[in-house]
């Protein structure tokens, strides 16, 4: 997934989590209240078709070993909306087959079952506006036991004729054959479909969907915290080495993650404690010859070779002395504690003073820092170093808001070629022109006040002034 894709994502795998659940959940309800919808509706019609076919099977059951006088009372009785009947000598309605429609041929199925397969009958959709009557009297009637209607005789229920009811369901026409050869004619609506919104079975579903968004945010916060807990603590093993190590308890995943972030944390204290207590062991070693040579220095004739020599030795020794403070930079064994920035500047710019060197303090820090104060104050000594020997002066200058502490320190020398403002930072680097060995300089000054900065969060970067002249840019968060 690219970036552009993922814009809209959430940033946190919380949020990604929490969103997939969500999304999942939200789909899942809407299938299952259209499933729910569909059956409701499905039963409701099959429930009310089953009523209907029965009522017409028993009508059936009872008009056939009548008469016509006592199918016409029985008639004049039993039809009323929304079952309206009436008999015939013919049928009206088409067959029930594959255009009689699915409502038709299901309830045809029901009322087969309830008459039998030997009994014909026809089943269509109805007109369920129009108005049937009977006329109260005819040719036909009284024609002996058995006989049926004569032909254009229709009988209704009721002497002004019925009319369905208006916004029913489907309106089906059925006509069933008697023993004796006529038709029985029913007119019948079936249930409507509800058009209503479920206001009980959304609220179901939504409760429902509540509650397990609720359970989804509460599981998804429990597994995910351990992550921004193993986060917080490579953020704060990147500032100090010996920051507290990670509880070891939780899920069986959780304690191996936390036992490999201790197990890291304790190799990397004895590779650095190594590494230092051996660069402590070869400066203490290498002072002894340094010395012994100093002292046949002295002894030489020729005052230009001891000079050199001096000279030489000197060098050896500040390399020394400024590799080991390099490394003891990388450790901070010292506890933090509030440091007073400004007075902490104060105090650099009266030492460079009393050297002769110009030195600027501008801005205020609005609160202490907590931090190591000697390495501190050697990481803006390097800083300040760097600008008084490279550049004539040197002008400090603070800002502070509530995030970050940030020192600017500049200079007026010739500045850095862009391709070198990284490079400047590695141990031992110097540039050609700008540095040299007569200055002093071992090429771990910026190094070490890098290594400082950012065993305290923070960082340093360069940059080349528009007016001339080279910046370096300490920037210290606050809270680490």
């Amino acid at each position: 997934m690219d970036r552009h894709t993922a814009r809209w994502l959430p940033e946190s795998l919380f949020g990604r989590l929490v969103l997939v659940l969500a999304g999942g959940l939200l789909l899942a309800q809407l299938l299952s209240a259209a499933i729910n919808l569909a059956e409701r509706d499905r039963l409701l019609l099959t429930a009310g078709g089953v009523r209907h076919a029965q009522r017409i099977a028993d009508v059936v059951k009872l008009l056939d070993p009548m008469g016509p006088a006592e199918r016409q009372r029985i008639v004049a009785v039993l039809s009323v909306p929304p079952l309206i009947l009436s008999l015939h000598e013919k049928p009206l309605a088409e067959s029930d087959g594959p255009g009689a429609g699915t409502r038709a041929a299901m309830f045809g199925a029901m009322l087969r079952a309830s008459l039998g397969e030997d009994r014909a009958m026809r089943v269509h959709p109805g007109d369920p506006s129009a108005q049937f009557s009977r006329p109260m009297a005819g040719p036909g009637f009284g024609r002996g036991p058995g006989a049926g209607p004569g032909p254009g005789m229709m009988m209704g229920g009721g002497p002004n004729g019925h009319r369905m009811p208006p916004g029913m369901g489907a309106s089906l026409r059925t006509e069933v054959q008697l023993r004796d050869g006529t038709w029985a004619r029913f007119d019948t609506v079936l249930p409507p479909t509800s058009n209503g919104v479920p206001w009980r079975l959304l609220l179901a579903l939504g409760v429902l969907l509540a509650a397990v968004l609720l359970l989804s945010f509460f599981a998804v916060r429990w597994v995910t915290r351990p992550l921004h807990v193993l986060a917080t603590a490579a953020e704060a093993l990147g500032r100090d080495i010996h920051s507290p190590k990670l509880p070891e308890d939780g899920p069986r995943e959780i304690r191996q993650a936390a036992h490999a972030f201790n197990t890291m944390q304790d190799r990397l204290t004895r590779f650095i404690e190594d590494r230092t207590r051996i660069l402590a062991a070869m400066s203490h070693d290498l002072k002894t010859p340094i010395t012994r040579m100093r002292l046949r220095a002295d002894l030489m004739d020729d005052d230009d070779l001891r000079r050199h020599f001096e000279g030489d030795l000197k060098e050896m020794e500040a390399m020394v002395t400024h590799t080991l403070e390099f490394m003891r930079g990388l450790g901070g064994g010292e506890q933090r504690q509030l440091v007073n920035v400004i007075a902490l500047l104060e105090s650099l710019q009266s030492d460079n003073e009393a050297m002769g060197r110009s030195v600027r303090i501008e801005g205020q820090a609005h609160a202490p820092y907590i931090g190591v104060v000697s390495l501190l104050k050697r990481c803006l000594a390097n800083l300040v170093d760097n600008a008084v020997l490279y550049g004539g002066r040197a002008t400090v200058k603070v800002e502070d808001s509530a995030s970050m502490l940030t020192f600017r320190v500049r200079d007026e020398g010739p500045g850095i070629p862009e391709t070198e403002l990284e490079k400047v930072f590695e141990p031992f680097y110097r540039l050609e022109g700008s540095r040299s060995r007569a200055t002093g300089g071992t090429g771990l000054g910026l190094a070490i006040a890098r290594n400082i900065a950012r065993g305290h969060g923070g960082d340093i970067t360069l940059r080349n002034l528009p007016e001339g002249g080279l910046e370096a840019v300490l920037t210290l968060p606050r809270g680490s």
